[in-house]
């Protein structure tokens, strides 16, 4: 996996999830201390590994694995990577500690969408961490990562089990998935970057997911890290798209509210389509079946999170 050096020690490494370029965590030295945040998947591990002994450091000088949430992407390496560093702890929300404790629920609920096949190859297999090495990271929650300081802020909108990350040195935001998705093979030579909401099931919200990514945008990050994939800037040509996303999505799917009958699959190509006429805008030089390519998976996925949506509103009226 190719490790790429950002400033004030900030590493992102490629999780090797699906494809190259689609997920990465971010491992972060301080003196000879590190902290890790996301672990993505069991295949995500020995990538980690090999940047700690690159570094010339050993797994004992991991001091925390920090999940932004506890969607597999993002901490199915979690209980693998918590085995191989003794010193570690795990920070999490606190909707999600009691998953990775005891992971069998979640590892279920995902098997039943993937199949166990799939799950496998995708996730591997989902390993208890014990409930002394967890910490609950709630609103306000500070970590002093050896002199600097990671600040948590909980971030709806995505999951109810999110938080973000701002860290002291680099004045940057780690926004896991609430800030978006953007691939860097849409980014122009003046660097404009394609960027959008990501409403993947279950816990979609969309007046959550606004505020959150306005709070991000008003902590005026030097840089916010996504997990999806790499650093994006939080200007307000970025906030304006994240938001015109958001706003595209909701409306597409509030105009099948009356039509249950095959919405995911209308849903999913009228979000694909709005995805493919904004990423042609931004980059007409690409390949028509390459973009396709890189956002059929997130169009299919955004549809899912908001036909949970739809049926979490129908059930309430």
């Amino acid at each position: 996996s190719i490790m790429i050096q950002h400033p004030a020690g900030i590493m992102q490494i490629d999780a090797d999830y699906v494809a190259h370029g689609l997920a990465s965590v971010y491992l972060i030295r301080q003196g000879d201390r590190l902290a890790l945040i996301e672990t993505g998947t069991a295949h995500t591990v020995p990538h980690v590994l090999a940047a700690i002994a690159e570094l010339g450091l050993t797994p004992e000088h991991l001091d925390w694995i920090i999940l932004t949430h506890i969607h597999l992407d993002h901490a199915a390496g979690a209980g693998a990577l918590m085995a191989q560093c003794p010193n570690a702890k795990l920070v999490v929300h606190p909707r999600g500690a009691a998953h990775m404790i005891n992971p069998a629920k979640l590892e279920a609920g995902t098997m039943a969408v993937y199949g166990e096949e799939n799950y496998r190859k995708l996730y591997g297999a989902l390993i208890p961490v014990s409930a002394e090495r967890v910490v609950e990271a709630a609103e306000g929650f500070t970590l002093n990562f050896n002199g600097r300081t990671f600040t948590f802020f909980d971030t709806p909108g995505h999951a109810l089990h999110h938080v973000c990350i701002h860290d002291s040195l680099s004045n940057a935001l780690f926004s896991g998935d609430t800030f978006g998705v953007s691939y860097r093979i849409f980014d122009t030579a003046e660097g404009d970057v394609l960027l959008f909401v990501t409403t993947t099931p279950v816990h979609f919200d969309p007046q959550a997911m606004r505020a959150s990514i306005e709070r991000i945008a008003a902590l005026e990050p030097a840089a916010v890290y996504l997990t999806h994939y790499g650093p994006v800037a939080a200007d307000n040509t970025n906030v304006a798209q994240l938001l015109a996303s958001l706003d595209a999505f909701v409306a597409i799917a509030s105009a099948e509210k009356e039509h249950k009958e095959g919405r995911v699959e209308r849903m999913t190509a009228a979000i694909l389509d709005w995805l493919m006429a904004r990423a042609r805008e931004l980059n007409p030089a690409l390949d028509d079946a390459l973009r396709r390519r890189w956002l059929a998976t997130d169009a299919r996925l955004n549809a899912q999170g908001l036909e949970v949506w739809l049926s979490r509103q129908e059930a309430l009226s």
